[in-house]
């Protein structure tokens, strides 16, 4: 069943407008979103704020006669970017966002939702608070990984969640090494590792067994994926350090390099990973009140039967 937002509520008199123009990125493909957008734009139309789609959304409902902007110039013409989907949809505007100082607001059309907080239904309701100034406001880091191949660099990215390397289509296990500040740390056997900041660790590093990290921690997890050895467990490293991760230079099952789970790179034996913090962070808002450990006990179930 959907959940329906109710944008009947009218601004309130005399409030001060933080954020004037509001571009939306949409989850393309969803028929919630449709439901949820129209009612979203003539409510910010009535509140007099400037609405633009980015490009993808105005191919996608090209009858809503908006201004479209390129995901590249989004931040020249917008004060907030409001991601309507789940937390992939905010994945991918954050990282084409990163290095600009747009702030990102999600609201949640996806399933469990860590990043996209707010409800549909209680859009009106969040938005009054948001827009007249009334909200919280934190920065989350991004890590940026690049690939070196016999000294060459062969791609650059930036990833929100996590960096993994893993092997894929074949049940072998994949043999690396893996430094901390030119330290090694460790030489193993298994599936891959996740490299995860603060804001991944409820990602797939915490399927892989890994601690979840508090958003203002300066700090990195490593999760090895299914290791050989049953001591390998995962570190928690200072936020500045230099990860780099070695494939073994014989023969290697089929093995990738995966950016918040979006981005990928077929990996050879020999390359050399290297992931560290990227100096520019995103700026994430939320409606006032918001509690991130009522956010893990909503997400995770926590306490749900005692």
């Amino acid at each position: 069943m959907g959940r329906h937002a109710n944008f009947d509520a009218a601004s309130k008199p005399g409030a001060r407008i933080v954020f004037k123009r509001l571009g939306l990125i949409l989850k393309r493909g969803d028929p919630r979103v449709a439901e949820t957008l129209r009612g979203l734009i003539s409510y910010l139309q009535n509140r007099r704020h400037d609405v633009v789609l980015d490009e993808a959304g105005s191919e996608e409902f090209p009858d809503l006669d908006l201004p479209s902007v390129e995901r590249s110039s989004f931040a020249r013409n917008c004060d907030l970017a409001l991601i309507l989907g789940g937390d992939g949809t905010f994945l991918n505007a954050a990282r084409n966002l990163a290095g600009t100082d747009i702030a990102l607001l999600g609201i949640n059309l996806g399933r469990i939702g860590f990043l996209t907080d707010i409800l549909p239904e209680e859009v009106t309701s969040a938005l009054d608070q948001v827009l007249s100034g009334n909200f919280e406001e934190d920065e989350r880091f991004f890590l940026e990984a690049s690939v070196l191949r016999a000294g060459r660099s062969m791609m650059h990215g930036n990833a929100l969640n996590d960096v993994v390397a893993h092997k894929w289509k074949i049940a072998r296990l994949l043999k690396f090494e893996t430094f901390i500040d030119a330290h090694l740390v460790d030489r193993q056997r298994a599936d891959g590792l996740i490299v995860a900041t603060p804001t991944g660790s409820t990602a797939y590093a915490l399927s892989g067994g890994g601690p979840i990290l508090h958003p203002k921690l300066d700090a990195i997890v490593l999760v090895p994926i299914c290791p050989h050895t049953l001591s390998a467990r995962a570190i928690v490293v200072e936020g500045n350090s230099r990860i780099e991760i070695v494939l073994d230079g014989g023969a290697q099952p089929e093995a990738q390099l995966t950016l918040d789970g979006q981005t990928t790179m077929q990996l050879a034996a020999g390359d050399r990973i290297c992931v560290q913090k990227q100096r520019h962070r995103l700026r994430l808002i939320h409606p006032p009140g918001h509690d991130y450990y009522s956010m893990l006990r909503t997400k995770l179930h926590w306490g749900r039967d005692y």
